[in-house]
């Protein structure tokens, strides 16, 4: 009886030892799965040889210079920047405004709405629903201008970020709001003196959550804008190829890594300063 005991406990202690060793290595595979990317990200910009192969042959700024003397360069970044901070500025004051009035006010079936318009912006995507977009654009006379595109993004993006800052709201003691009325505090007072200072990391992970969306976004802007010179970075950075197809390696790597300064930066700024949180921490 002891001897099987102490068999059943070895075989036991084996397969855990097994189990932890395929863990560990599934781990390993993910982490080198992601890492090269980043990698090759780092790298490739500096290489004086860039390739499809994360390796630095070589070091040099000379990618730098070929991509800042590329007259599509600045353009395209601005014009992101003014896509991307147009939508976000758009999402953060409609998602407030939205997220607090669904805190506050009793409406019949507001959990259900809420919930159905966010399955919904999760279900129909940019990709089926671009063509009645673009009639409708069309028939609004915004094809081919840049509100139109931020316009359309926004709407896109609101739902989900109604339903992250109602959160936030809901978290607010409503006996903040009744002591300012008290005081005779109308309501866009108690909004802009109250709520909103409650609910600024809210706002700024929306906020950056919004911007991260609308700066990578290929598709809505290279369907919507015929004009090259109104295209964002993610739509130019698709044209670093030649006529055969084959991609300029050292535009695309160098263009790549500029692109997503700005997006770190801001990620590092607003974590900070606020910190990201995806629900309230207000306790009543």
């Amino acid at each position: 009886m002891t001897a099987g005991m102490r068999a059943s406990s070895g075989g036991y202690v084996v397969r855990r030892v097994l189990g932890r060793i395929v863990l560990y290595a599934g781990i390993c595979v993910l982490t080198v799965f992601f890492a090269l990317p980043l990698l090759w990200l780092a790298l490739t910009p500096f290489s004086k040889h860039p390739s499809y192969q994360a390796t630095l042959s070589g070091l040099t700024l000379e990618n730098f210079r070929k991509l800042f003397d590329n007259p599509q360069t600045w353009p395209s970044l601005r014009n992101s920047i003014y896509l991307a901070g147009g939508s976000a500025v758009l999402v953060i004051v409609l998602a407030a405004l939205a997220s607090y009035a669904l805190s506050r006010v009793r409406v019949p079936g507001r959990d259900q709405l809420l919930y159905a318009l966010l399955l919904l912006s999760s279900i129909v995507t940019g990709t089926a629903a671009m063509v009645p977009i673009f009639l409708m654009l069309y028939q609004l006379n915004l094809l081919d201008r840049q509100s139109g595109v931020i316009l359309v993004l926004t709407g896109g993006l609101l739902p989900a970020a109604v339903f992250m800052l109602k959160d936030f709201v809901d978290s607010i003691p409503r006996s903040y709001e009744e002591s300012a009325r008290v005081f005779g505090a109308k309501p866009g007072q108690i909004l802009r003196h109250i709520v909103l200072p409650l609910i600024r990391p809210g706002m700024a992970t929306v906020g950056v959550w919004a911007l991260v969306q609308v700066w990578g976004n290929f598709l809505v802007p290279y369907v919507l804008l015929s004009n090259p010179d109104k295209q964002p970075a993610a739509v130019v950075m698709y044209t670093f190829y030649d006529a055969g197809g084959q991609p300029n390696f050292a535009l695309i790597s160098t263009f790549a890594l500029v692109y997503s300064v700005p997006v770190v930066v801001l990620y590092l700024f607003v974590n900070k300063r606020y910190g990201f949180a995806f629900q309230g921490g207000i306790k009543g």
